[in-house]
């Protein structure tokens, strides 16, 4: 890449990782005004720790969970180890908590590929497929959850709109499957793989057909259920532990309005609007400010804290720094533009 051209890379990044910034401010001025610190702190005293104890492990075993996922969509390229494959996650989640802008998803597509020998690209890819079963996911249980719970307007309209994506997504990823079975049986038996199908998306779209196809991808969707699953159970025993007596559903809810929430541009570990995002999703059950902005803040430090030692222990174990992690980050980018 030209000097310019990378010059205009970086104040774009900049550009976005201020607004991350200015976002997360804005969002826990929001999220602390106008609360009563003597209630908070006498919720803060009243806390179960045998609640937070329990989703502290719940949270940490979803992502133990989003491992085996991976191992199973990477099963058509490399028998992938499932230490490497958790490992990778964990050191993810760090680089999310350290770094702005999620780079997470980056770095442990980095790990692995290199732990295991696939092509960066090959392993991106199985992130984006991953993506896409989360989205399908969440849409599912907000339409599950809307026949039980009287959502806001606001939260309705976010749920069509996510379906109408999700369905399009979809669609997209069996038409690419679809094409590549075409153009396969196109050919002659000798002549059938990428010598024969060329383009310079072709490599990608093969990769996707490999796990699409690939008797591993069914499994890796059930698997997948297990994810939100343990989440919503870890939100929901801190909301045990803090007190709000809501009902499990209610942690459904909760957690999807953080999920999309933490998805725009956002200041290191989602600070700022997780928290704001958890008390929205507090104030569709009609939970008073105050408790809602304490619950947001120490549930964020009681579900972040098990990840910086699991995160810190898979980053030494594949022999990075936070120099080193700080570095690659930086290179990131340009190595998910190389054709596979």
């Amino acid at each position: 890449m030209s000097a310019p051209a990378q010059s205009g890379v970086q104040e774009r990044s900049s550009a976005v990782r201020w607004l991350g910034y200015t976002l997360a401010v804005v969002c826990l001025v929001y999220v602390l005004y106008d609360i009563h610190p003597a209630k908070a702190l006498h919720e803060l005293r009243n806390v179960s720790w045998k609640w937070v104890l329990l989703g502290m492990l719940f949270d940490v075993i979803s992502y133990g969970v989003q491992g085996i996922r991976w191992k199973l969509l990477l099963q058509p390229f490399r028998r992938v180890r499932l230490s490497h494959s958790i490992r990778a996650v964990y050191a993810g989640l760090l680089a999310n908590m350290a770094f702005p802008l999620r780079p997470g998803e980056l770095m442990r597509t980095y790990l692995l590929a290199n732990a295991e020998g696939i092509s960066f690209g090959r392993v991106l890819g199985s992130v984006g497929v991953e993506r896409l079963v989360d989205l399908v996911a969440a849409v599912a249980s907000l339409g599950i959850v809307s026949l039980f719970v009287d959502l806001p307007r606001r939260l309705r309209k976010a749920a069509v709109i996510l379906g109408i994506v999700a369905l399009v997504l979809v669609v997209l990823f069996l038409v690419a499957i679809l094409y590549l079975e075409i153009k396969m049986a196109g050919n002659s038996a000798g002549q059938v793989g990428p010598k024969r199908l060329t383009g310079k998306f072709m490599p990608a779209l093969m990769g996707l057909h490999a796990m699409g196809t690939a008797p591993s991808f069914y499994p890796a969707v059930l698997v997948s259920l297990g994810m939100p699953f343990f989440q919503i159970l870890a939100l929901w025993a801190m909301m045990k532990s803090y007190g709000l007596g809501l009902s499990f559903l209610a942690a459904v809810v909760v957690l999807l309005v953080i999920n999309l929430g933490v998805s725009l541009p956002n200041a290191p570990a989602n600070v700022g609007s997780y928290q704001f995002f958890c008390v929205v999703g507090l104030g569709v059950f009609d939970v008073e400010k105050t408790s809602a902005a304490g619950f947001s803040i120490f549930a964020f430090v009681m579900l972040t804290l098990p990840f910086l030692f699991l995160g810190f222990w898979a980053m030494m174990r594949s022999g990075m720094s936070i120099r080193g992690m700080r570095e690659r980050i930086r290179e990131l980018p340009s190595e998910g533009r190389k054709p596979s």
